[in-house]
Order: structure tokens, then sequence, then C-alpha cells
């Protein structure tokens, strides 16, 4: 029988060096978004207290009451460079935005219910998590966590080819280098019955299933690290083994339905 999977520690303090960060953070978006913030909840690496002062991004999401307007949107803008510029703790800011009245719909479920329920801690007004039983790893999440993949590698192919600049380049390779390792993991979720908390564990699962696949995952890393390569590598690794992703999720897909 599966079992729910386990959410996050919402009592422990967070890392030293992050508090100002989010004290900062919160500050700004309440001032910022006064007419349309909703609640704020962090993920990833700080959220799980294994961000990396200097190295880890400070990921966000951000609950409005509407779709901000661009005035708005340029506000969550100049917050993000904000924070990047006065803390060198935060290497990045993400921020993922959602209305409330799409979260709390029937059918974003396996989306938003699953995301704030198992991936995010609740930092700032009514946490919407506590909305949501709790979730039994499924295909169904599996789905939701990697429903953007196509379209992802289709964008940041066209990042990679048009950009000049390094840093944009490492980047783009960062993300989808990391953007990949997780599907992968999305792609074996629902047999191994568990969350992946960090792209190693995605990584490791992974090749339980699928160990040919060494040699592709060992050039994810290459990508996450942040180490330059030629952009036709990139490339050929976003067509070729995200390709292959994309396929095999779809194969996956008509076979479980």
């Amino acid at each position: 029988m599966a079992r729910a999977l386990p959410v996050l520690d919402g009592e422990t303090p967070f890392q030293q060096d992050y508090m100002p960060v989010l004290l900062d953070v919160i500050k700004q978006l309440k001032a910022g978004l006064v007419d349309s913030l909703h609640s704020v909840y962090v993920f990833g690496s700080v959220a799980r207290r294994e961000a990396k002062a200097g190295m880890s991004d400070l990921n966000l999401t951000v609950i409005v009451q509407r779709p901000l307007t661009t005035s708005e949107q340029s506000v969550l803008s100049t917050i993000r460079w904000r924070i990047t510029s006065r803390y060198s703790a935060v290497s990045d800011v993400e921020l993922k935005v959602g209305v409330i009245g799409e979260v709390l719909s029937v059918g974003a479920i396996f989306t938003w219910g699953f995301w704030l329920k198992h991936c995010c801690i609740c930092l700032y007004g009514d946490d919407l998590s506590t909305r949501f039983g709790g979730f039994e790893p499924s295909w169904d999440i599996a789905k939701s966590l990697n429903g953007d993949i196509k379209d992802e590698l289709s964008n940041y192919r066209k990042k990679v080819m048009a950009t000049k600049v390094v840093q944009n380049y490492l980047d783009y390779c960062e993300y989808i280098g990391k953007k990949m390792l997780w599907s992968c993991f999305s792609l074996v979720m629902h047999r191994e019955q568990m969350l992946a908390l960090s792209i190693e564990q995605c990584a490791e699962v992974f090749l339980k299933y699928y160990p040919e696949k060494e040699q592709e995952v060992e050039r994810l890393f290459v990508l996450a690290s942040r180490q330059q390569v030629p952009k036709k590598a990139t490339l050929f690794m976003i067509d070729s083994f995200g390709g292959w992703i994309v396929s095999e999720f779809d194969r996956i897909d008509r076979k479980i339905g």
C-alpha cells in the first residue's frame, strides 16, 4: 500500500545566513504587492535547510489574489534584483507565482495542491497547504511535476542558441541540467513510492531503473555544475537525452493513462 509522502519541517529554524534574507523579502513583497499578495512560501534547498551560502538560490512561491499587473510584475523583478544585490548568501531568487483561484481549483489538486503540501513551507499569510490532505506518490503527481519538460527543452534550446553572454549561458545550462534530472525522477517516482529532495537523489533513484543512462546523467551534472562546455554539447543533451525523456514519458503515460 502506498504511503503518504512526507511534508517539510516547518518548525526548525532556517539556516542563520538566510533568516535576514527571508525577513527582508517578505517585507518587500508585502509593500510591493499590497493589494494582491495572499501568501508566500519557501521551497528548495533553503526550505530543506541544505542551502550553501553564496551558491544556493532562494526559491519562493508567491500566491496572489488576482493576475498581476505589468507594474506588479516589474515590482517582482526589482525585488529579485534587490535581494541578490544585498545578500551574498543568495546566488539568485526564483519566484513561482500562482493565482489563488487557480491554486484552489479542482483541476489543480495534483499540481498546486501537491506542490504546496509537500514541497513548500509557508512564510507569510494564510497557509493553503492546510487545505489539502497528504498525497501518495502516483503517476498523476509525476505528470504534474514533469508536464512542462517539452516546452522547457524547446525554450532553453532557443536561449542557449541565442546567448552570447557566458554568465547567461551557464545559467541556462544549470537550469536545464537540473530540470532534466528532476524529470528523470518523475519517470520512476510512481514505482519508487517516494519523493526525491535533491538532484543527487533524483539521479540515484532514476539509475536503479535505467542503469544504461549513467553517462547521460553524468553529463547532466556537468551542466548543472556550471562547468562551461561547448554549446554543441549542451544542445546535443537537450535534443538527444531531452528528447528521450519526453518520449519515455509519453510511452509510460500511454501505458498507465
